[in-house]
């Protein structure tokens, strides 16, 4: 898989979480421990898609 390929892949993680927290956060029982890891989840994708793209 070469870097273009993996961020695209990245991206597309990031933007399926981005919409699961949307999501849950608009349910009125969401669990917000669930938010949570799913924001964190989110964190370190943006985080290791800003780490790749430096390079």
């Amino acid at each position: 898989m070469t870097i273009a390929s993996h961020l695209v892949e990245l991206r597309r993680k990031h933007d399926t979480l981005s919409e699961m927290v949307e999501q849950a956060q608009r349910s009125p029982g969401s669990d917000a421990l669930k938010i949570a890891e799913l924001k964190k989840q989110k964190l370190r994708l943006k985080e290791e898609i800003t780490r790749l793209s430096q390079h």
